[in-house]
């Protein structure tokens, strides 16, 4: 009778619950249960990474180098290709391939979208695409405008977030360039990309550049050889970084080595510790951290070993407001961290099956997340 009463309330939010709905222990202020469904049930993805949307569309970022575009409308039976740049993208290695999308702001307008991929020479590129303005939009592969390329030494630790700031400047998450352990020391590196958050100007390239350096740049116009695209640095993986869409914080999850998941609040200038310290331990001997930025908040192995970073809540489900929403990619588990507070507290939220790739959400700030196996599941309560 419960199952059948669920299966009332879940069509009236027009959500899917053909499967039982996952049901969190933690209720709601109004006393009901927070669910994870899966929705657009017609619909099913090879190796989701991506979650985008634009207006009523949703935009499926698959690692083979495929944009998938659909409805958001839960009745949805079919998908239609953005663009296929399969053809450019290597994703032999678990960790490369097609990445990170993000939508120009004035993309109603201009048509232009960016998107970070690997290539088969394991570089990491940054480059921008023209779309047609029909409804849906078609991204044209033969528009590509290369802003930027850097090279991988190893198949593993490519970040691969791209986002549009509050400022209107594309931030770029770059991994510290693989293997185990940063045998290259990029992390603590200002003359590499590796191992850092980057910051562009899209809109104001330079004269030798596709692309402008913001004068606020932690080291912009420095003769000492850092790199002026630099924002913030000292970061083994950044896997999935987002804007607080109310306060316009930049919330990173970093990928741990050998004991700590982490949650760092990027900061202009930031360094973040990576090797010298693995969260708030020392990964090197006799380190000194005077001068890092030590995480919002982490945790050890007990919980996972692949943090996969999340959103701040800002959708209609009350008991998650203002919290920052994550997952472990290793044991499929889902919290929810205060934000805000000097000592924060996590709660888990769900112990799933899923190897949960990336969250995302829509033009209503409702969450999503993808799973590996090729499906998408939203936060709801019932």
């Amino acid at each position: 009778m419960k199952l059948f009463f669920q299966l009332i309330i879940c069509s009236l939010l027009i959500v899917s619950c053909s499967d039982d709905p996952e049901i969190s222990g933690i209720p709601n202020s109004d006393g009901d249960s927070l669910a994870i469904v899966r929705v657009f049930e017609a619909l099913d993805f090879v190796r989701p990474v991506d979650l985008q949307h634009h207006d009523e569309l949703i935009f499926l970022v698959e690692q083979r180098g495929i944009i998938q575009v659909f409805e958001n409308n839960p009745s949805v039976t079919s998908s239609s290709t953005f663009m296929d740049v399969s053809g450019r993208v290597d994703d032999a290695g678990n960790e490369e391939g097609l990445l990170g999308l993000a939508f120009h702001p004035g993309f109603s307008q201009n048509g232009f979208f960016y998107v970070n991929y690997t290539t088969a020479n394991s570089t990491t590129r940054i480059s921008r695409f023209e779309s047609s303005l029909q409804y849906p939009p078609q991204g044209d592969p033969d528009s590509e405008m290369i802003l930027l390329e850097f090279p991988q030494p190893y198949g593993n630790h490519n970040g691969g977030q791209i986002s549009f700031g509050p400022d209107g400047y594309l931030y770029i998450a770059a991994g510290d360039g693989g293997s185990a352990g940063d045998p290259q020391g990029n992390g603590q590196n200002t003359g590499t990309l590796l191992g850092n958050i980057l910051r562009i100007d899209v809109d104001h390239p330079s004269a030798n550049l596709n692309y402008g350096i913001p004068s606020d740049n932690p080291f912009a116009g420095n003769q000492s050889g850092a790199r002026e695209e630099i924002y913030a640095y000292g970061l083994r993986n950044p896997w999935r970084m987002s804007f607080d869409s109310s306060t316009g914080e930049l919330w990173t999850a970093d990928v741990g080595q050998n004991s700590f998941e982490e949650i760092d609040i990027i900061e202009n200038g930031g360094n973040y510790g990576w090797k010298i310290m693995e969260a708030e331990d020392c990964f090197q001997s006799n380190c000194d951290p005077a001068g890092l930025m030590l995480p919002y908040f982490h945790y050890d192995r007990s919980s996972g070993s692949s943090i996969t970073g999340g959103y701040v809540y800002r959708g209609p489900v009350k008991n998650l407001s203002g919290q920052y929403i994550y997952a472990d990619y290793s044991t499929g588990r889902i919290w929810a961290l205060e934000t805000g507070t000097g000592s924060p507290q996590h709660t888990l939220l769900f112990d799933t099956s899923h190897g949960i790739t990336t969250f995302g959400v829509d033009n209503e700030q409702e969450l999503y997340f993808c799973s590996l196996e090729g499906q998408i599941y939203k936060f709801v309560t019932l």
